[in-house]
């Protein structure tokens, strides 16, 4: 493997990031919006919202991104590459998110929206002081693999010619002919990607259920064999964990 080609791999796997940092934040939104709008008492918003929701599930993110680039300009609109690939996963992953945050924040107790509404709360205040701050922990772990499902999902873009990675890869294989090398390598820097995401998400775990005083346990870590008290069944809880 000469400089030239891991010149290459790491430009591609910048565009990468950056595809899948625009494409998150997109669906973040996405699914926040949604998510609140799945919860609204209003049956309209209810109804719309879970429209938008089966569509996008409904549909692939690479028909999508096809036609967000190839068929959107016939009417008049044209989108660069990797604009079209940032629109059509941030779509398709919000609407998947969205279920996400509906899920989380029905999980809230409902003595918590009956306690804030004794406090005589607005549904703002409700929502930014009692609910979101409960729901937000829950929302990390499935958060955590639905960005991992995106950092895969870029590779659809290199199908419309952006310089991601596996496109770079796909060029350095023509011209190689190092298949399996380039490849493996390719996987390497995949897997790289993801690990450092999961950490960051598990900090950000660490920290918003730490903020709600539901810290999570110092044994309970990724290399961890004891699982804790809480999880370890009646017995368990009743002696404290110890044998």
């Amino acid at each position: 493997m000469t400089g030239a080609l891991w010149q290459l791999f790491f430009e591609g796997l910048w565009i990468t990031i950056q595809l899948m940092v625009y494409s998150a934040a997109l669906a973040a939104a996405v699914a926040f919006g949604i998510g609140l709008a799945r919860t609204s008492r209003f049956w309209i918003v209810r109804f719309l919202s879970g429209v938008y929701v089966e569509f996008f599930r409904g549909t692939s993110a690479l028909v999508l991104m096809f036609w967000l680039f190839f068929a959107l300009p016939l009417l008049g609109w044209q989108l660069v590459g990797i604009w079209a690939g940032t629109l059509a996963l941030g779509l398709s992953y919000g609407a998947y998110g969205s279920e996400i945050v509906r899920g989380a924040l029905q999980a809230v107790a409902p003595a918590q929206r009956e306690a804030a509404i004794a406090l005589s709360f607005t549904p703002w205040q409700r929502l930014r002081k009692v609910l979101l701050p409960q729901a937000v922990p829950e929302m990390m772990p499935p958060f955590n693999n639905l960005l991992i499902e995106l950092l895969k999902g870029t590779a659809l873009a290199s199908l419309l010619s952006i310089g991601e990675l596996t496109f770079q890869a796909k060029l350095a294989r023509l011209s190689t002919g190092q298949s399996a090398e380039i490849y493996g390598i390719i996987l390497v820097l995949y897997f790289a990607v993801a690990f450092v995401m999961t950490r960051i998400m598990r900090v950000l775990e660490r920290r918003a259920k730490a903020s709600v005083g539901r810290a999570v346990p110092k044994g309970e870590g990724w290399f961890s064999r004891k699982l804790p008290v809480e999880k370890q069944g009646p017995e368990a809880l009743a002696t404290g964990g110890k044998p």
